[in-house]
């Protein structure tokens, strides 16, 4: 069974909310009409004054827990719904540029701001460009998150042959990386090539398994939808297997790594 944290959040908002709502509106006022009125104190000299101030009514322990995690519970929903949501890599589908055990940090609001567990874009923002690292919802089972970078907009003609992402009839520049990778190949077990790719603005690395195969041939990316493919590029399940995602699956933009336990150096690294 899947764990859906956002409608969990949702559930425990509305429900702590709710309590203290009903407590300011109905259980508190009960609870003082409840309370025996004070007695009246007569001072010498036969005037009559009021006692001390009556004492507020001791809350239940329900309603203490609701107003205090209310506040925290609404922060956090709002704060990963429409700010920023931590992300874990578990694999080497993104490979150079990320890597397994990353902890990384995904602009939520980048791609338009949308309801919790609803993903309805409420407010639109910015759309996904050539060469965004985007975490979407895996449109053959949108309960599992992926990461993907971004290589065909609506109505693009993507194209792979011999190794080499062509747009619209162009092919995508490419240069030696000239460092070394400990990534190997197959059963041949040969190290990866690491080259440089330009796509658009945006200068990354990729891997390429010379002798390995991988599915070629040329897609012409929907309306509303976008292509996608991972920077280990013969290790990567993308469109290239299960075609483009769809704009309501895209949960927003990856620009930072804020932990890898083990690759201290990566912290604070932004994601091109």
């Amino acid at each position: 069974m899947d764990f859906n944290f956002p409608l969990l959040l949702v559930i425990a908002t509305a429900l702590t909310g709710s309590i203290w709502l009903l407590d300011v509106v109905w259980w508190r006022p009960l609870r003082r009409a409840a309370m025996e009125p004070l007695p009246r104190e007569e001072a010498e000299g036969g005037e009559e004054v009021a006692s001390a101030e009556r004492p507020e009514p001791k809350e239940p322990l329900v309603v203490e827990y609701a107003k205090s995690f209310f506040p925290i519970i609404l922060a956090v929903l709002l704060l990963r719904s429409f700010v920023v949501e931590p992300f874990r890599i578990p694999s080497g589908s993104m490979l150079p540029t990320l890597l397994v055990g990353d902890f990384i940090l995904v602009n939520k609001y980048a791609y338009g701001m949308r309801l919790p567990v609803l993903n309805t874009r409420v407010v639109d923002i910015d759309s996904p460009q050539r060469g965004d690292v985007a975490v979407f919802r895996y449109p053959r089972d949108p309960s599992i998150d992926y990461i993907k970078r971004v290589v065909g907009l609506p109505g693009d003609r993507i194209g792979y042959y011999g190794k080499r992402l062509h747009v619209n009839g162009e092919p995508v520049p490419l240069t030696t990386d000239g460092k070394d990778t400990e990534v190997r190949c197959g059963l041949n077990n040969a190290p990866a090539d690491r080259l440089l790719e330009q796509l658009d603005a945006t200068r990354h690395a990729i891997l390429i398994c010379g002798r390995q195969g991988s599915p070629e041939g040329e897609y012409v990316v929907p309306a509303g939808h976008y292509f996608v493919m991972g920077d280990n590029r013969d290790n990567s399940n993308d469109s290239r297997y299960w075609g483009a995602v769809p704009e309501e699956n895209l949960v927003g933009k990856a620009f930072m790594i804020w932990l890898n336990v083990g690759a201290w150096g990566r912290i604070g690294s932004w994601i091109e």
